[in-house]
């Protein structure tokens, strides 16, 4: 398994080979250190932990944490990390030239909150009628009835906080890598404004396409 972690910096769109305008999301993917290998014998379970994103003071990192970066000899970053992958030792560094044209990538990240939303935009209920006088528009009605079950139903949908939650976006493909400025070009959107944290993981590549031959 590859994985790395990435900003997400917008969407554009790139021309194939064959003139096709495919729409692209550019993700600013690594450099990332190796801070710390956890193993299952000491610690239960084998990850590794990576940090990304040098875009931190000193001062404004804890003292503990401030020690844990100087056991590997690494600055402060802002992003730290938890990820599966093996064959990497502490102080090492991974770049995007794990990753290649064609493979097929998992990408992790929080998706835009929208705060507290009714039943309508949060669930897409239909609603009341919105004829003049009704009185009832765009609540969610009955939730419960008087003689059974005289409660509300368990996972009932209501209103409530809406997004601001942890969205994994499968089977993407990798259109274009650009190692000199550490960019990832990966086809179609992912979750999370401009400017959200990412975590991006690759098990197996894109099975090559036939060309049809004209």
């Amino acid at each position: 398994m590859k994985a790395i972690l990435g900003k997400k910096l917008g969407m554009t769109q790139i021309f194939a080979g064959d003139g096709r305008i495919v729409p692209v999301t550019v993700i600013e993917a690594g450099p990332c250190r190796v801070l710390q290998i956890k193993d299952k014998a000491r610690d239960g379970y084998d990850a590794v932990q990576v940090g990304f994103d040098l875009n931190r003071k000193e001062k404004n990192v804890s003292k503990q944490m401030l020690g844990h970066f100087k056991k590997t000899s690494s600055p402060a970053f802002r992003f730290l990390r938890e990820i599966s992958i093996e064959g990497f030792k502490e102080g090492e560094e991974i770049t995007v030239d794990i990753f290649a044209k064609g493979d097929v990538v998992d990408i992790s990240g929080v998706s835009k909150g929208k705060g507290f939303q009714g039943v309508m935009k949060r669930l897409n209920y239909r609603g009341g009628p919105s004829s003049h006088g009704s009185m009832f528009n765009r609540a969610p009605g009955s939730i419960g009835s008087s003689s059974f079950p005289s409660r509300v139903w368990k996972n009932k949908g209501l209103p409530g906080q809406m997004g601001n939650v942890t969205v994994t976006t499968k089977n993407l493909e990798v259109v274009d890598v650009n190692r000199e400025r550490n960019l990832l070009l990966v086809k179609g959107s992912i979750p999370g404004a401009t400017g959200n944290y990412l975590i991006i993981g690759s098990e197996k590549p894109i099975p090559a396409k036939p060309v049809k031959e004209s």
